[in-house]
C-alpha cells in the first residue's frame, strides 16, 4: 500500500469524516497549513528578491486578523487541519501576530502551530509567542559568517539572527530548527562548519535546495548546489546513516543521523528528489488565495467570498474543490515548467 493510501485511509479511521478533508485525485489528504501573514521583508536575500525590494501588497488587498483566524479556524474545525505554520515575507512584521497565535491556539482540536522566520525580532516577540500558544520556530541562517549574511541579505543583522535562536530555544520554541540554502560562491563551503554548529547548539539544521521562486527570475539549474553537492560535502567530515521512509512520512526533508545520533541533519531537495507524491500541505497567501503547491500557477480566491459573505461551509466547499484540482507533481523537471510569476515573498515558504 502506497503512503498516501494507507494516509487517506487512516485519516477517514481516525476523523470518520472523509467528506470534510482536503482531499486530491491523487489520494493525498492536506493535513498541514502554510499561512502567509505578509509579503514584506526586512530582509534582501538574493535568492528571494532584489536589492531595492518589491511593491508590497497594499494593506486593503491582506487578510486581516479576523479574516486569517477565520480561515485558519475552517481549516482545522472543518477540513482535518492539524499543523498550521505561519510564514511570509517575515511574519514578524505583522503587527497582530501574537494575537492571531492565540487565537488560534484555542481552537478545537488544537492544532499544532509553528513560525518560519529568518529571526530578526526573535529574541523580543519569543516570549510572548510562546505565551500565546506557538509551538516551536524554523529560522532561516544560510551562514555562519557576518560578512558573508551581509552579502547574501543586504543587511547587518547576523548578530540578531543568532539572538534570536536563543532566545527560541531559551523559551521552550523547540525543537528549534534552521534552515539554510547555499549558494556558489557564497556559503557553498559551509555544510560541514553549519552542522557542526547546529549539532554544539542543539538545533536541528535543515538545508534547502534553492527553488525557482526569486522574484528576479535569476534562478538556473545548473548553478544550483544540490542535495548531492550537499551530502557530498558532509560526508567529509561526518558519518551519515539515512533514515528510512517511514521515518520520514510526508515530511519535505530527508533525514540523516549525525555519528550514530542522536542528531539529525535534513535535505529538502525540492528540485532534484521531488516528494509530491506525500505532500500535505495546503497553502494561503497574504491576501488570501489558496495555493496548492509552491510552484502552481493557479490560485483560488477566498478573500472574495469572505468579504462578500459566504458562510463557513461555502468557503470550505472553495477549499476543498481547489484542493481536488491539485496536480500530481510541481512539473519542475517538465521541459515546459514555467516559474511563478510570484516570488516566494508573496505566496509563503
Amino acid at each position: 500500500m502506497s503512503y498516501t493510501s494507507r494516509t487517506l485511509r487512516d485519516r477517514s479511521g481516525n476523523r470518520g469524516r472523509a467528506a470534510s478533508m482536503l482531499l486530491d485525485t491523487y489520494g493525498r489528504v492536506a493535513t498541514d497549513l502554510r499561512v502567509s501573514l505578509t509579503d514584506r521583508c526586512n530582509l534582501r536575500c538574493t535568492y528571494c528578491m532584489p536589492e531595492e525590494g518589491l511593491q508590497w501588497l497594499a494593506k486593503p488587498d491582506l487578510l486581516t486578523d479576523d479574516e486569517i483566524v477565520r480561515l485558519v479556524r475552517i481549516a482545522v474545525t472543518e477540513l482535518g487541519i492539524e499543523e498550521v505554520r505561519f510564514t511570509g515575507g517575515e511574519p514578524l512584521l505583522r503587527p497582530g501576530l501574537v494575537g492571531i497565535v492565540e487565537r488560534c491556539a484555542a481552537l478545537e482540536p488544537r492544532p499544532q502551530m509553528s513560525l518560519t522566520t529568518n529571526g530578526i525580532g526573535l529574541e523580543r516577540t519569543a516570549t510572548a509567542l510562546r505565551e500565546a500558544g506557538l509551538d516551536r520556530v524554523n529560522v532561516s541562517l544560510d551562514t555562519l559568517r557576518p560578512d558573508v549574511f551581509q552579502r547574501m541579505t543586504r543587511r547587518k543583522r547576523h548578530g540578531d539572527v543568532l539572538r534570536g535562536l536563543e532566545a527560541a530555544r531559551s523559551t521552550g520554541l523547540t525543537p528549534v530548527k534552521v534552515n539554510a540554502v547555499l549558494m556558489p560562491g557564497l556559503n557553498a563551503d559551509e555544510a560541514p562548519d553549519l552542522l557542526a554548529w547546529a549539532v554544539e547548539e542543539g538545533y536541528e539544521l535543515r538545508f534547502i535546495e534553492q527553488m525557482p521562486l526569486d522574484a528576479q527570475h535569476g534562478w538556473h539549474r545548473e548553478g544550483m548546489v544540490t542535495a548531492g553537492d550537499i551530502l557530498e560535502s558532509l560526508r567529509t567530515r561526518f558519518t551519515l546513516t539515512a533514515e528510512g521512509e517511514e521515518e520520514r512520512g510526508s515530511a519535505p526533508a530527508e533525514r540523516w543521523v549525525v555519528d550514530g545520533g542522536p542528531h539529525t541533519v535534513g535535505v529538502i531537495a525540492s528540485v532534484t528528489r521531488p516528494f509530491c507524491h506525500a505532500c500535505d500541505r495546503t497553502r494561503l497567501t497574504a491576501d488570501g488565495q489558496v495555493r496548492t503547491c509552491l510552484f502552481a500557477s493557479e490560485e483560488s480566491d477566498l478573500r472574495g467570498a469572505l468579504r462578500a459573505g459566504a458562510a463557513d461551509e461555502e468557503i470550505a466547499r472553495l477549499w476543498k474543490l481547489a484542493m481536488w484540482g491539485k496536480k500530481a507533481g510541481a512539473g519542475i523537471d517538465d521541459p515546459s515548467f514555467v516559474q511563478p510569476s510570484r516570488p516566494m515573498s508573496a505566496i509563503g515558504g
